[in-house]
Parts: structure tokens; sequence; C-alpha cells
């Protein structure tokens, strides 16, 4: 399928601005518990603006980003702020957050929240991943969360986060994949493309993509019964396969 084709029907998607990530996410009713599920606390959630979190998580990056006070952080594909708002916290007053997402509705979403919740150290862009609108080697930390298994161009997004971290920067991301490739129909079903399924890299693809875009220090785990949970959530039919998708935490340096 056209790389346009299923930016577009991901912009179409997102631009609701309502918590479907296709078959795969929560609805809003369920998003504070999917949340917990992914190793949120609710103390954590206590926090955020109302109508940053619209249950399109799929594990947790903050977890593993280990944000440090001053840092500036790159959230790949922000959405309403969910994961900016908690990494603002993190850094500090000294610190910045800079969320990147192509969806105006989004973006709209997200500054206005913002606004609710006076925090002025996070910052949002329009952009894509496969050209972000973010310097060479200015950040720390780049997090993201359900994210890149929507984006066509993976290598080209992949060198693009490369380019924008810091000489020993860091890559949190919490993403779907395949443990071994999908029936060719899941990958062709523009639902399943929109619903996080049927662009997820199988696993050891998307490690060997990462390490050929220069990162190192790929490490992995992986969560097959967050991805059950997930669908259970959803009360969307199961695809094809299910059995070998998984939710995965993947972190690496540069």
């Amino acid at each position: 399928m056209e790389s346009n084709q299923i930016k577009a029907a991901v912009k179409e998607q997102y631009a609701k601005g309502e918590a479907t990530c296709g078959s795969l996410s929560g609805c809003t009713d369920n998003a504070e518990t999917l949340a917990v599920t992914f190793g949120y606390s609710v103390a954590e959630l206590a926090t955020l603006p109302a109508g940053a979190n619209l249950g399109l998580s799929c594990g947790n990056p903050q977890a593993l980003a280990a944000m440090r006070p001053g840092e500036t952080v790159l959230d790949l594909g922000s959405g309403a702020g969910f994961d900016c708002f908690l990494a603002a916290r993190q850094v500090g007053a000294s610190g910045r957050v800079i969320g990147v997402d192509m969806t105006d509705a989004m973006l709209e979403k997200a500054r206005a929240n913002a606004d609710k919740s006076g925090v002025g150290n996070v910052e949002f862009r329009k952009g894509e991943i496969e050209s972000l609108p973010v310097d060479d080697n200015s950040i720390d930390v780049a997090i993201s969360n359900c994210v890149l298994n929507l984006v066509p161009d993976k290598d080209r997004a992949f060198r693009e986060i490369y380019r924008v971290l810091k000489p020993g920067g860091r890559l949190a991301v919490a993403d779907m994949a395949w443990e071994i490739e999908p029936d060719a129909s899941v990958r062709k079903d523009m639902e399943a493309l929109v619903g996080c399924i049927g662009g997820a890299l199988v696993l050891g693809d998307y490690v060997s993509r990462l390490k050929q875009a220069g990162f190192a220090s790929v490490a992995v785990e992986k969560y097959s019964e967050a991805a059950r949970k997930m669908v259970e959530m959803s009360g969307a039919m199961p695809p094809a396969g299910i059995e070998h998708l998984v939710s995965v935490n993947i972190t690496a340096t540069k």
C-alpha cells in the first residue's frame, strides 16, 4: 500500500480526536485502566490535564527512558500530550519536552491541554517522524508510544531519530511487533494498518533496522499478554495470528 494512502488514513482516523487506534486500542472509558496495565501509576495519571490520556498506549516508554532533570525529550507522535506532560515533570523546569505530531486535531488538543495545565516546558510541533522539525544532535531522550508501527518508511524514521539525538542519546519505545510475519491479509487491511497491527514489524527485523540506522545497545522486552489485553478491552475481533503479536519495549543508544 502506498505511503501517502497510509498517512492519509492515519490522519483521518486521528483527526476525529477519538481514542480509536483501530482494532487494538481501548476506548476513552478504558484509558486509565489500560495505562495502569502498562505500568503508569494512578498518581502519575492524576497529574494529567483532562483529555490528555486517549487510551492509545501499548506500553510505557516513561519507565524505560530514565529521564533526568534538565534533559531535552522528544515525543514521536505526541497525540494529545499524554507522555509529554509526564516527561515534563521528570525533566523539571530546567528541562524541555518537544512533542511532534502530523495531525492538526491532535496538536490542537495537546496545546489546549498545555494551556489548561500551565505546563511551560512543553511545546508541540507539526511534523512527520520521517522528517522531524528538530535540529541535529539536540535531543537527550526520544520516546514513542504505539506510533512507529504507523510510519510507512521506518528506515527513514529511524535515521531521523538517530540524527536528532545527541551522542549518547537514548531511544525508548513502546510499540507493537510480530514474532513471525503475519498473514498477507493483515498487511493489506487498512483497518489493521491504522489499528497498529498491519504496519508492525517482525521483531527481529525491528532490531536489525535500528542497528542499520546506527543505534547500539538495542534491548527488547516483549509482552504477549499486553497485546491480548488491548484486543480484549477494545472488544474487536482478534486479527489472524494474534498469538504471534506482542507489545514490546525497546531501548537503544546513539
